[in-house]
């Protein structure tokens, strides 16, 4: 990544009702990011909710898109574009279905997978081409809708290791600031 303010985004949706759900754990992730640096959220014109701090002796902007989801591109671009941090230097942090429970993988681009969050944010960016710090969730049991299965709460099981996995998660992001993808890749997978 090069020396611009990284830009580091949780995804999730806002509100109590939402707080332990799957598909919040980019805004879990970033609640632990922001906890290293010592800072907590506020409001930013940009859309989102936002900490200013240092992590891997780099300057970063942690952000979590106000309102759903589904729309977290808008606030995504607008607060880039303020920081003036180009897509290179943005790392979005999102639940993936398609790993077990805490497994950390990261890219650089590709496809949303069906993800309304990576979608939203690919249409705004206009581009895929950012990093993806993604945690997995697991597929949901039997034939349950993927969709429910994301705004459940962790279950219990999970609960009781979730903290161990997002400090790794955001060790992660750490990795990917200071020495770049594939030496993070190499640590992490």
């Amino acid at each position: 990544m090069v020396d611009d303010v990284a830009l580091v985004v949780g995804l999730g949706n806002s509100g109590p009702k939402y707080e332990g759900n799957r598909h919040n754990a980019g805004f879990l992730v970033l609640d632990e990011l922001a906890a290293r640096v010592g800072g907590k959220f506020k409001a930013h014109k940009g859309g989102a909710e936002v900490v200013e701090g240092r992590l891997a002796r780099r300057r970063v902007v942690l952000a979590k898109p106000r309102g759903y989801m589904n729309t977290s591109g808008g606030p995504v671009a607008g607060t880039a574009k303020f920081y003036k941090t180009p897509p290179s230097s943005i790392v979005v942090v999102h639940d993936e279905l398609d790993l077990p429970f805490g497994v950390v993988r990261l890219k650089l681009g590709g496809g949303d997978n069906g993800h309304n969050g990576l979608r939203s944010i690919t249409k705004s960016l206009g581009t895929k081409d950012y990093h993806r710090v993604r945690f997995g969730v697991d597929r949901p049991p039997g034939r349950m809708d993927p969709a429910d299965y994301v705004l459940r709460d962790f279950s219990t099981v999970e609960r009781k290791q979730l903290a161990l996995e997002l400090d790794r998660a955001a060790d992660a992001v750490e990795a990917l600031l200071e020495l770049g993808l594939e030496a993070a890749q190499n640590r992490f997978h």
